[in-house]
């Protein structure tokens, strides 16, 4: 005869939960000038990647246009890059990975060295898209507060059940 025993529940699962990350950059020319054309010739490649990546979830595009450097929420002379990605495995990849290094390495030419966080990692429930507003308040608290589980860096990482709380607070929202 065997007894049987109930099973011991493991540690909580990780929460249904994606990666966004919001990254802005302080143009040194306007994107029309001749000086930006090599970044600007690269912008469709690079999308192409992010798009084709593994754990690509989501990406903020201008309407009408296949990207979103139009968009200037955070100053005139300032891009926003706002992504989802399944893990921040994927989103690593696809940065230093893949093609995307390239324009990071060359990223002086065309952008001002930033003297504070220009980059910000937060989990969301999946499903959700992140607000271009609710990506800039992600920044500021990242510069204000420093790193969190509300707001993160690669260097700084959290797991999405250390931001359980905000991602709760996120899916009421």
């Amino acid at each position: 005869m065997t007894s049987s025993q109930p099973a011991v529940p493991s540690a909580s699962p990780e929460p249904a939960a994606h990666l966004a990350q919001l990254n802005v950059a302080t143009m040194l020319y306007p994107l029309d000038d001749p000086r930006m054309a090599p970044f600007v010739e690269m912008l469709d490649p690079v999308n192409a990647a992010a798009d084709g990546a593994p754990g690509f979830v989501w990406r903020l595009v201008e309407e009408g246009t296949p990207d979103a450097t139009g968009l200037r929420p955070a100053g005139e002379d300032v891009i926003v890059n706002l992504s989802v990605w399944e893990s921040q495995e994927a989103l690593w990849d696809f940065a230093y990975r893949s093609g995307h290094l390239e324009v990071m390495r060359r990223r002086r030419d065309w952008f001002a060295r930033h003297v504070e966080a220009h980059l910000v990692l937060w989990w969301v429930p999946a499903g959700h898209v992140p607000t271009v507003a609710e990506s800039l308040d992600r920044l500021a608290d990242l510069r204000a507060n420093g790193p969190s589980s509300r707001a993160f860096t690669f260097a700084s990482a959290f797991t999405a059940t250390e931001a359980a709380p905000h991602l709760e607070a996120a899916s009421r929202d």
